[in-house]
């Protein structure tokens, strides 16, 4: 997966636009305002591949013993965020999966009144 591939899979969820809050290197994906996916594009142009994703804790030590790409939220709570290392025993197709968990995480967690704005869009 290249980042173009990554940046449209993301973008093109319903809702969700990207920002760079924190510096100009950090793309962050957000759905309704809220953060689903980090990235930091300085790695990917040092072909390191990585994004950060929301995940449900239990699930998330499950895939950390699973898969040697998964590994704690780097600067993000190690609970609740993974770090996932793309292009190595991550498929692409698992990796969309796991944008998709972490973006249902983030509309589940918005108010009643986010979630109905964002059905209606």
């Amino acid at each position: 997966m290249n980042i173009e591939e990554l940046r449209n899979y993301c973008i093109n969820k319903k809702g969700v636009t990207e920002h760079f809050p924190f510096d100009e290197i950090t793309l962050v994906f957000k759905v309704m305002g809220k953060m689903f996916a980090l990235v930091g594009l300085d790695s990917w142009e040092q072909n390191e591949t990585k994004i950060n994703l929301k995940c449900d804790p239990e699930r998330a030590q499950e895939l950390r013993a699973e898969y040697e790409s998964i590994n704690p939220g780097f600067h993000m709570s190690k609970v609740h965020w993974n770090t996932v290392t793309l292009n190595h025993d991550v498929s692409d197709s698992f990796a969309f999966e796991l944008i998709d968990h972490s973006y249902d995480l983030v509309v589940k967690g918005l108010t009643k009144k986010l979630q109905e704005e964002l059905k209606s869009m």
